[in-house]
């Protein structure tokens, strides 16, 4: 499958890792605009010659016209409407919440602030709205009152790579499925910080 990858950080290099490894042709990577160091996903797509585009400026044109699915693997950029629709199977992403639950950048640190029992990692469809699209996979596990945010983010990082990887396969031979997402159980939490800490539950919940 011919992919284009949006992405970054050692998650989106793990991500373009594997795809690379599972077969897929890479048509290209859209990364953030590289500070002092390049990106790993930026770093990663050099050494394999493949095409680096900033997100930041990317428009749907710039995406190749022979892409076949685009995935999100940690990527904080919006990706329009017209560039999930230019491609033959439109676009996936990982989220590492149980969706609907904690939508937003910062889940896992709200999964084990909120004391979070089962969490999960969910593919879904990218659309319109931010973390809304219909599910494609979950797979969910149980949470340890011990377990603090970089414990869990990486076991939630070792399933996404592996979900993402099983989910280009479903896609190319036509059973990836859509779960719409239960709006009655959606919250959206804003990004974590000190002052996050002292929360209250009721006021972070948006349905």
């Amino acid at each position: 499958m011919k992919i284009f990858l949006f992405g970054q950080k050692s998650f989106g290099a793990a991500v373009l890792k594997r795809i690379i490894e599972d077969g897929h042709t890479i048509t290209g990577v859209a990364v953030p605009e590289p500070g002092q160091y390049y990106d790993k996903v930026h770093g990663l797509a050099l050494r394999h010659r493949i095409t680096v585009l900033h997100a930041d400026k990317i428009k749907s044109t710039d995406i190749p016209a022979e892409t076949e699915l685009i995935i999100a693997a940690h990527s904080h950029h919006y990706i329009s409407e017209k560039a999930i629709e230019r491609v033959r199977h439109g676009g996936i992403g990982y989220h590492p919440s149980a969706l609907p639950r904690h939508r937003g950048r910062d889940a896992v640190r709200w999964t084990v602030a909120m004391k979070d029992p089962i969490t999960a990692g969910t593919v879904y469809w990218l659309n319109n709205k931010v973390d809304g699209g219909d599910i494609l996979a979950q797979r969910f596990i149980h949470v340890s009152i011990t377990e603090d945010f970089h414990a869990l983010w990486q076991r939630l990082f070792e399933i996404g790579v592996d979900m993402l990887s099983a989910a280009v396969r479903d896609v190319s031979t036509g059973q990836a499925g859509r779960t719409p997402q239960n709006q009655l159980y959606a919250t959206w939490e804003p990004p974590f910080d000190t002052h996050a800490r002292l929360y209250r539950p009721e006021l972070l919940a948006i349905t």
